[in-house]
């Protein structure tokens, strides 16, 4: 039976990068550094998003970008705030795509390496209850 999510892998050129983006934007702690040292495929790094565990490994980035993402929640209140964390890095910020009002807002980056984010705030059931309104509507 699948208990939940293990942790996320991100392959990446540069890990002191991606170590500033994940602190930066998401108040990632770093809980492991392998140095030198290859216990795995590459050199690597952990870290903590609240519970989540990433691993960040040393490789070749994605060849082209695309609408595959992570998107993590945040509060609403803490959207300007997570912005300019963003900006401040010098992140490809990405448009957002249109949406029905009382579906959240979301703020889209790529890192350095293809990998496309989304720190969002809305949440399933609000998504949900929002398209069934969409639906009663158009009948």
């Amino acid at each position: 039976m699948i208990e939940g999510l293990s942790h996320m892998t991100f392959v990446v050129r540069d890990l002191d990068r991606m170590s500033d983006i994940l602190s930066g934007v998401f108040d990632a702690r770093e809980v492991y550094d392998s140095g030198a040292r290859k216990f795995s495929l590459s050199r690597e790094k952990f870290f903590l998003i609240g519970d989540l565990w990433i691993a960040i490994m040393e490789g070749a980035p994605l060849s082209e970008r695309s609408y595959n993402h992570i998107a993590f929640k945040i509060d609403d209140g803490d959207f300007d705030r997570y912005a300019e964390r963003v900006k401040k890095l010098g992140l490809d910020m990405r448009t957002p795509r249109p949406r029905v009002e009382g579906e959240g807002r979301s703020i889209y980056f790529h890192d350095d390496d293809n990998h496309l984010f989304e720190l969002h705030t809305g949440t399933l059931a609000e998504r949900l209850a929002r398209y069934a309104r969409e639906l009663e509507v158009a009948q």
